[in-house]
């Protein structure tokens, strides 16, 4: 019986590029990977780690080449390569170019082309900005079809008033319940 091919598109959120990778490992075990980085997590370096080593740790982890360029991605919707796609982290910006329809990356070509399908799409946000300048486009792609949020929440209220992060202990769940169209209650969580 063939795998549930999984899209795990990665974006600049550089503090839980690691913590997404272990999961994307996690994740292995269950779901056939195809690995999608946007342009800025394929080429910045960064205290958090080198992007070389980050895609080349998330090839290893999928056995195939990482989707890094809008050209590579266009085709993942025609061509059937991924039947869930999953964006963690989800960057403010990354949001904000979703909610707009904005096509200027390879994971939201990836997401679009992924979408012709209509098929479910998964957003893990990690963002300093969720409570500020992001909330509307959270709100905006609550009400829009096919996607679905990992539940988020507050991970430092005090230092970081306005960041929200996803439980990422709750993807695989979230990825069962938006296979069925289903979005897991409550979104919002407590604070740490």
């Amino acid at each position: 019986m063939a795998r549930c091919k999984l899209g795990f598109a990665i974006t600049g959120s550089f503090c839980t590029i690691r913590q997404n990778l272990d999961l994307m490992r996690a994740l292995s075990a269950d779901y056939d990977i195809l690995p999608i980085f946007s342009y800025h997590a394929a080429s910045l370096d960064t205290r958090f780690g080198k992007a070389a080593d980050f895609i080349k740790e998330a090839e290893e982890i999928a056995g195939k080449k990482a989707i890094c360029t809008i050209p590579e991605a266009e085709p993942i919707g025609p061509k059937h390569l991924t039947d869930l796609m999953l964006v963690s982290p989800c960057t403010g910006n990354t949001l904000a170019k979703l909610a707009l329809s904005i096509t200027d990356t390879p994971v939201t070509m990836a997401v679009k082309s992924h979408l012709r399908g209509k098929k479910p799409v998964v957003i893990a946000v990690s963002t300093n900005d969720a409570i500020a300048g992001s909330a509307k486009n959270i709100g905006v792609l609550t009400n829009l079809k096919h996607y679905f949020f990992v539940p988020l929440r507050q991970d430092d209220y005090e230092k970081k008033p306005a960041s929200l992060v996803a439980d990422f202990s709750r993807v695989n769940e979230t990825l069962s319940a938006a296979s069925k169209h289903m979005q897991v209650e409550p979104l919002f969580l407590p604070p740490l």
